[in-house]
């Protein structure tokens, strides 16, 4: 669908933020147990709460996992919702549900990951829109994409591509700019190269396991006297930039190379994808690893001027403990996790930019309450569950030391305060300062609401 760029106008009675406003969305493909990480049940029988214990956190009254422990230390710097939910097991449509804020699927959604025109646009799309266009959502750079993903796009290791990443309805022209820095493409999973495992029956090539910054520089036969010339730079942009989809309109086509020629300009960008050259302290800080190296790369993002960061920790469905799950949990996923986000916040806080950059930190949904076995695995694990699972959320005006909502004894379903992925997606739409009574309009005029749910105001 092609769609022209404008948005309803706001009331004129709405008053405009003053500050800038940003959110990282870090994201869990697979599915984040949340009995054995931000929901444990210690009192509920063997089967079901598994071998983790709880520890107790700097706010009273909120235990988490006991391989969490930075993050224990600073409870109050974040909330968890305990009662998201929504209708699916499956791992596409789970996606689709988290990555667009929406728990319905759109006419002509086949699951069978294959992007199409007729999706639903991502949170990061829909935001991003909004950002762009909306006279009352401030902007700290117009020049640089307003939303982008690290450290990769999320493909299947069948290959296919998970829908609900893109524009979608909006057009390929709002696609979130992906910053492909990972190129092992499920070929190994985890935080590499120190916490990576084997994804099963997949070869593995040590090479690919290098985590590499995009390639922003220019060729040294450009001179800064070409360098100037519009001509030579976007004919160069253009060969980079290989993966930009030919249907695009050329004006689209043209704001697209625009933004990639303010990446080569801006020192903070070209400074905020050169993680892995980083000094010793911020990498131990953070993590020598995919992790740390995407939530370093996410926070001097916003900083440089980017409103909105989605990080995928790990590819396709590193997050998938179906079986081997607790030793894979205590070894290979939760302590790059703790210290990754620990840092972030760490860093955030002491920069002031806590109060007005939203966290948020989901799966595609949580696990079953109940432990299973699986042929192909020594240990059990969970299957999906799309019933409950705890979403964790910081900064951006919520409060710390904070839980809303709250599963069942055996953290199978909402037992208060249930909440849907079209919540959680106002939440980030309201702390980006986006009006309620914000659209988008497609090429026929026609108004398509971007709230679809209310902000979860608990978290406030």
């Amino acid at each position: 669908m092609n769609q022209v760029a404008s948005l309803q106008a706001a009331p004129a009675t709405a008053k405009p933020l003053s500050e800038f406003r940003r959110c990282i969305y870090i994201f869990l493909s697979g599915g984040l147990a949340q009995q054995d990480s931000f929901d444990l049940k210690p009192d509920a029988p063997v089967s079901i709460r598994g071998e983790f214990r709880p520890i107790a956190t700097s706010t009273p009254g909120i235990d988490i996992c006991e391989h969490l422990p930075k993050l224990a230390q600073r409870s109050h710097l974040w909330a968890l919702c305990r009662s998201m939910s929504h209708s699916t097991n499956g791992h596409t449509l789970g996606h689709y549900f988290m990555l667009t804020g929406r728990s319905v699927k759109n006419l002509g959604f086949r699951g069978d990951r294959q992007p199409r025109p007729g999706d639903y646009p991502s949170i990061l799309s829909t935001a991003g829109y909004a950002i762009r266009n909306h006279p009352q959502v401030p902007r700290q750079n117009d020049k640089l994409p307003p939303a982008a993903v690290v450290p990769e796009t999320l493909i299947h290791w069948s290959g296919g591509t998970i829908p609900g990443q893109f524009g979608g309805q909006m057009g390929h022209r709002h696609d979130p700019w992906f910053i492909e820095a990972s190129p092992y493409h499920n070929i190994q999973r985890g935080a590499y190269p120190e916490y990576n495992f084997p994804n099963l029956g997949l070869p593995f090539r040590e090479e690919d396991r290098v985590f590499r910054a995009p390639n922003l520089t220019l060729p040294h036969s450009l001179t800064s006297a070409r360098f100037t010339r519009r001509l030579d730079v976007l004919r160069n942009i253009e060969k980079q930039q290989k993966h930009l989809d030919q249907a695009v309109t050329a004006r689209s086509f043209g704001r697209l190379r625009e933004g990639a020629i303010s990446l080569l300009n801006d020192p903070k960008v070209r400074h905020a994808f050169d993680v892995t050259n980083e000094k010793d302290t911020e990498q131990i800080r953070y993590g020598r690893n995919s992790y740390g190296w995407s939530l370093l790369m996410a926070r001097r993002l916003i900083e440089a001027g980017v409103p909105l960061v989605q990080v995928n920790l790990g590819n396709n469905e590193t997050w998938d403990t179906h079986g081997d799950a607790f030793p894979r949990f205590k070894e290979k996923l939760f302590p790059p996790t703790d210290r990754g986000l620990s840092a972030l916040l760490d860093d955030l806080h002491d920069r002031g930019l806590l109060e007005s950059t939203l966290i948020v930190m989901a799966g595609e949904f949580g696990r079953t309450p109940k432990l299973e076995s699986n042929r192909h695995y020594t240990l059990p694990g969970r299957d999906h569950w799309g019933g409950v699972q705890t979403v964790f959320f910081a900064g951006g005006g919520t409060r710390g030391g904070t839980v809303v909502g709250s599963s069942d004894k055996i953290a199978g379903y909402p037992a208060a305060n249930p909440q849907r992925p079209e919540n959680m997606a106002a939440t980030i739409y309201h702390s980006l300062g986006i009006p309620a009574d914000a659209a988008w309009r497609d090429d026929l005029d026609r108004p398509h609401q971007i709230y679809h749910g209310e902000p979860i105001a608990e978290l406030f």
